[in-house]
């Protein structure tokens, strides 16, 4: 009989619980939106009721005068309300997620910036994806780093489409969704507007939480201090055709700089493809030297060609400054030449516009009126005549633009007042490019018959160029082709993520990181000290130092496999990070460094230089660092209404009751029992 009563009584025990868990199930219903029949295990359910969305943030970036981009305000999550908005008029009642359309950001964030009420009533910002219809979008400003600006006009608007909105603070989290994303969050959006008690049940959990917020460091001197962040910064790459021997006299020629950018920027961190500026003067230059690699003897010309890939110049001009002062102390990195060689520089800017109405033109910009600045022009001009039907124009820039636009040139300038150099762009007195800085600057913004025409402009005026005063062999110029598939190929390879940098010609050369490129300029990891073998080269400046070192080398006498060194010092391991080994090839190709110069690492932390004069453009640099972080995320899911929570509250307190009630008259009944026996 006691076993039988305390069967009853587990009997009773359970029906209790099977009731509070039918109840709690019933109760969380609306917050699970999977199908309860599937839900087997905690995972499940945690699966269930939080989505997470696939989104690209806006990150906190600092410099020596205080802080730019996006955070959490404080130490732990931000929870709020989604709540969409058609104008960037709209009001906010309560703190909340704001799910914003593309087209009304710049908007939006100039009214935030100077609203202080709806500023404190953004938790958070969930910005759409699909701008196909946009005109135009850059949150840079109207003239991009003016601080670096060789000259005292800096009013001119190089960037017309220009808001300035990513040079701000922003004490709340912004993301930007994908197109999948986008649509589930317009949903869940509009089931919150729908709602028939105005409870908005559907809230964003944002956590994006900056270890410079938790440490209180608000400038890049007192985070490095700290170690809460690290400097931007990268790996510049140059190479010169042909290869040069350092020791040898005979090769102190004149030397001609081809630069381009290999770095972009972008509001959101990981959205920075930058396909116009500066992507497409980097393919132009690649594919140039491609032309110009299968010439056999440009040793025999009287300048020498050195191309140069700058990292961080989106960022203060890291790489070109950085690149400048290595030239200055002699550093291993640029081993072979020297500043006073350097006799012309030109810079091929966004070139992938340069087609408009069937015609292609591109534009000149001069850094002064000098005799050697008039040979550049003139052999820009040779070039464009010797390709004939072709039909691919140059023109110089309008002489009422206040001096080249804004690029790697300017480094030079600054450096030197007396630097001839000239910028080849798709554009006059304004840039072409409506998406500049944006993440819409994409392969869609540009046309790869405009970068094969520049590469094939560039590639035979720097034959011209190189000849100097010797005559020039016009069926050598004439052979001098491009190829048109190459183009295409690195658009594929450093725009898009399908097939991205796991295309054929970079798995050739590099084992990538991630297929899908960014060209965000990230972190400077490395030790400076060990700049010919970094541990931390990115993705796209291993392909370039690759592409360059295989395309301006020559053989080795002895063909030998590697991984990463060669025994002769004039080789270096093409491949080396593919499987079965690279190949030694005698090549001068190296990388260089690219960090801020007012910086110095040392007793293994990094720290902040006084301004040197030395260092023309030392004193506006800002040195930019990145904040570390923990973790990145963002997700949705319902939650209950306050009257949910108290009938949970009070059929917890019911089932409590009637359990304590079920136990106490169990135990009456069984002690009942035992007495009876």
């Amino acid at each position: 009989q006691i076993a039988a009563a305390s069967a009853m009584a587990a009997g009773s025990a359970a029906t209790l619980l099977a009731a509070v868990a039918c109840a709690v199930l019933v109760l969380l219903a609306p917050a699970v939106s999977g199908d309860a029949a599937t839900l087997e295990s905690v995972p499940d359910l945690v699966k269930a009721m939080y989505v997470n969305i696939e989104s690209f943030p806006c990150v906190r970036l600092l410099n020596l005068s205080g802080e730019i981009g996006c955070s959490n305000p404080g130490h732990g999550l931000v929870i709020a309300p989604i709540v969409r908005f058609k104008n960037s008029d709209d009001q906010l009642a309560q703190p909340s997620a704001v799910l914003l359309p593309l087209d009304q950001m710049p908007a939006f964030f100039l009214r935030v910036s100077n609203d202080p009420e709806l500023y404190h009533k953004v938790a958070g910002v969930l910005v759409e994806s699909n701008g196909d219809k946009l005109l135009e979008l850059s949150p840079d400003r109207k003239f991009p780093q003016e601080d670096f600006a060789p000259y005292s006009n800096v009013s001119h608007d190089w960037n017309p489409s220009g808001s300035g909105i990513m040079w701000n603070r922003y004490d709340f989290p912004v993301f930007l969704l994908s197109e999948e994303s986008t649509q589930t969050l317009r949903k869940i959006a509009d089931k919150n507007e729908k709602s028939s008690n105005g409870y908005q049940a559907n809230v964003a959990e944002f956590d994006l939480v900056m270890q410079t917020t938790k440490a209180e460091t608000n400038g890049s001197e007192s985070c490095l201090k700290e170690q809460s962040c690290l400097p931007l910064g990268g790996q510049s790459v140059w190479a010169s055709l042909p290869p040069m021997s350092n020791a040898s006299a005979e090769h102190q020629k004149p030397i001609i700089m081809v630069v381009a950018s290999q770095d972009s920027a972008s509001f959101f961190r990981d959205r920075s493809l930058g396909a116009d500026s500066p992507i497409s003067g980097l393919i132009a230059l690649l594919t140039a030297v491609d032309a110009l690699s299968h010439l056999h003897d440009l040793g025999k010309l009287k300048k020498q060609l050195v191309f140069a890939a700058f990292d961080g110049e989106a960022w203060g001009y890291l790489g070109s400054r950085k690149f400048l002062q290595e030239l200055d102390e002699g550093d291993d990195s640029v081993n072979g030449i020297n500043s006073s060689m350097i006799e012309q520089v030109l810079e091929i800017g966004s070139v992938g516009k340069g087609i408009s109405q069937g015609d292609t033109l591109f534009y000149a910009h001069a850094s002064r009126n000098s005799s050697i600045s008039k040979k550049i022009l003139d052999g820009l001009q040779s070039g464009s005549d010797s390709l004939g039907s072709d039909n691919v124009k140059v023109k110089p820039a309008a002489s009422s633009n206040p001096g080249v636009p804004p690029s790697s040139l300017m480094s030079f300038m600054r450096k030197n007042t007396s630097t001839s150099g000239v910028v080849l762009e798709d554009f006059d007195s304004q840039f072409s490019n409506r998406f500049y800085h944006s993440h819409l600057d994409s392969p869609a913004n540009i046309n790869s018959s405009s970068i094969a025409a520049a590469a094939a402009l560039v590639a035979r005026s720097l034959y011209i160029l190189a000849t100097g005063d010797m005559t020039v062999d016009l069926m050598t110029l004439n052979t001098i082709k491009v190829n048109v598939t190459l183009v295409e190929e690195l658009i594929g390879c450093l725009l898009t993520c399908d097939p991205g940098l796991s295309c054929g010609i970079a798995k050739s050369f590099i084992s990538p990181s991630n297929a899908c490129p960014s060209h965000y300029v990230g972190v400077f990891q490395d030790s400076p000290s060990s700049t010919q073998f970094p541990s931390y080269a990115d993705d796209t400046s291993r392909f370039i130092w690759n592409f360059l070192a295989d395309r301006t080398s020559t053989l080795a006498s002895n063909v030998s496999s590697c991984t990463v060194k060669c025994n002769n010092e004039s080789e270096v391991c093409v491949g080396g990070e593919v499987e079965g080994g690279g190949r030694c090839v005698v090549s001068t190709t190296r990388y260089v460094p690219a960090y801020s110069t007012r910086l110095k690492f040392e007793d293994n932390a990094w720290h902040v230089l006084p301004a040197n004069s030395s260092d023309p453009m030392g004193a506006a640099d800002p040195v930019w660092t990145e904040s570390y972080w923990n973790t990145i995320s963002l997700r949705v899911y319902a939650v209950q209404s306050t009257t949910s929570d108290r009938l949970i509250l009070l059929a917890g307190l019911a089932v409590t009751a009637a359990s304590y009630l079920g136990v106490v008259v169990g135990r009456a009944y069984i002690s009942k029992i035992t007495k009876r026996d």
